[in-house]
């Protein structure tokens, strides 16, 4: 599998990190929630199939968090992401 590429796509309440591979006909995403100016809902991940096991859920989680402002914080609405991303959780 080729590297995946990874787009945020931001509006002023919502938004989502997709990952795409090159030559595969899916995407991986993480959804988040804006609940104010410093404060983020991680409300959802989706990986699909073809690519489980390969670390996609945990690269989205990865850029989620280095995204944030050090004042900023990051509130997982599941598990998956608090436990691949711990520091997140409470930056």
């Amino acid at each position: 599998m080729s590297e995946p590429a990874i787009t945020r796509e931001d509006g002023p309440t919502k938004g989502r990190y997709v990952a795409r591979v090159d030559g595969i006909d899916a995407e991986a995403e993480l959804t988040y929630s804006r609940a104010g100016p410093k404060l983020i809902i991680a409300d959802h991940t989706e990986v699909p199939d073809v690519f489980r096991g390969k670390g996609l859920g945990r690269l989205l989680a990865t850029c989620s968090a280095r995204s944030l402002t050090p004042s900023a914080r990051s509130t997982p609405n599941g598990r998956m992401f608090s436990r691949t991303e711990p520091d997140a959780v409470d930056r």
